[in-house]
């Protein structure tokens, strides 16, 4: 596995790499700081550069889609969430319950959060775009809907 990080506008953001694909964005330096620990992992600009410079077409509005190998492990179901997800189009939100029924489990709502709180590439999984029933931000990265809000700004959605 590979490492390199990127100076966002929200920030430092860490990806990771392997040799399948993208294979974790993290956000939140702390986040990372835990991931790290023990692991095998090397930085690395070359393996990480295709990534990086999607990153950057999104972050200054010339990219709406990403076109990179995904290497991500998950349960059956969270795997159903994140490719329904990578679906919802760039500038526009979805509900929770929406996407439960999209997988065909209108009771998972609740599973659902729990699986976009567990995607292991944010921005690229666009959980950002995942909001309540009533339009309210909730949930993100934990308590980090301020990323949520940036994020929707970015792409011209302007929720309360």
């Amino acid at each position: 596995m590979y490492y390199d990080s990127y100076n966002s506008p929200l920030g430092e953001i860490f990806v990771v790499v392997d040799a399948a694909g993208v294979n974790r964005i993290e956000l939140i330096k702390e986040n990372w700081l835990k991931f790290i620990v023990d692991k095998s992992i090397k930085r690395d600009y070359n393996a990480c550069f295709e990534v990086i410079k999607q990153l950057d077409e999104y972050f200054s509005g010339k990219r709406k889609y990403f076109h990179l190998k995904l290497s991500i492990e998950g349960t059956e179901f969270r795997k159903k969430v994140w490719e329904a997800l990578i679906d919802i189009p760039y500038g526009e939100v979805v509900s929770y319950s929406s996407i439960a029924k999209t997988i065909g489990n209108p009771k998972a709502v609740r599973a659902v959060g729990q699986a976009n709180r567990a995607n292991p590439l944010p921005i690229i999984i666009p959980c950002h775009r995942v909001i309540g029933k009533d339009k309210r931000l909730v949930g993100y990265a934990g308590t980090r809907i301020d990323i949520k809000k940036k994020l929707l700004r970015l792409e011209g959605v302007n929720l309360v």
